[in-house]
């Protein structure tokens, strides 16, 4: 006879909950892209940069518990009106997410897993730019958590439209 009879006895409903399990597999390079469309004369002229930053984070769930992360940084730098630059990186990770309530989910691929991404892609675009013998350029830190809930709250409100 077993000494633990409630635990025998209970429902799935009322046994105790997957444990969480968040792992990193791997991180990668999907993509990556450099143009210079006005090079060489960008070089010659007065240097009064202009950027746009624009991040986008996309995934793709591989079996049941891995999922595909990519993190899509495009900045683009324009000095005088004309393009000086335009860097962009697709950096990707695979994690492995067990245990997740499907309503925490959604935050852990539109923060958690960016957040991880983030300086990777980072340290990318600055690589980047140094080889492209423009000024070094070093991306601020994103909050990640700012953009999701900014997210859901346009979402929501465009939901509550409908």
């Amino acid at each position: 006879m077993s000494e633990n009879k409630e635990t025998e006895n209970k429902t799935p409903a009322e046994a105790p909950a997957q444990e969480a399990l968040f792992k990193l597999q791997r991180i990668y390079c999907k993509d990556i892209s450099f143009e210079t469309p006005n090079s060489p004369s960008m070089f010659l002229g007065e240097w009064k940069p202009e950027m746009d930053l624009q991040l986008n984070t996309e995934m793709q769930k591989l079996d049941d518990d891995n999922y595909e992360v990519v993190l899509t940084v495009t900045v683009t730098v324009k000095s005088g009106g004309k393009t000086a630059f335009l860097a962009e990186v697709h950096q990707g990770g695979i994690f492995n997410i067990v245990g997740v309530p499907d309503e925490q989910m959604n935050a852990v691929i539109g923060i958690t897993c960016p957040n991880i991404l983030f300086p990777y892609a980072r340290e990318t675009v600055s690589d980047l730019v140094n080889r492209g013998s423009f000024p070094q350029l070093l991306l601020a830190p994103v909050n990640f958590e700012a953009i999701f809930a900014q997210q859901s709250q346009q979402q929501a409100g465009s939901e509550a439209k409908h």
